[in-house]
C-alpha cells in the first residue's frame, strides 16, 4: 500500500484496486481511519480530534490530487506523492 503523504506523525496511504467509493487511509499511532475523498467524511475508524482536523484540512487542499491518485491506483500505476501539510 503506497504512502502518498506524511505530516505531523500522520501517514496517508492508498491501496491498489480498493473498493469504491474513492477514499484514502489515514494512520496516526494506533489509530486509523478511512476518509471518503468526495465528502471528507470518515467512513470507518477514528482519529484523535487534532489529527482528524489536520487530515481533513490537508485533504480539502489536495482533493483533486487525491482523485488523480485514486484513478492511478485503479490502473495499478505508480501513485504521486502529495505535499504534506505544513
Amino acid at each position: 500500500m503506497p504512502t502518498i503523504s506524511e505530516f505531523f506523525g500522520i501517514v496517508i496511504r492508498m491501496y491498489y484496486d480498493d473498493h469504491n467509493p474513492p477514499h484514502f487511509h489515514a494512520y496516526y499511532g494506533a489509530f486509523q481511519a478511512i476518509i471518503l475523498i468526495e465528502t471528507l467524511a470518515i467512513a470507518e475508524g477514528a482519529l484523535p480530534r487534532r489529527a482528524r482536523a489536520l487530515v481533513l484540512e490537508w485533504a480539502a487542499d489536495h482533493r483533486q490530487e487525491l482523485i488523480q491518485d485514486w484513478l492511478l491506483a485503479a490502473e495499478h500505476r505508480p501513485l504521486n506523492k502529495i505535499e504534506p501539510l505544513e
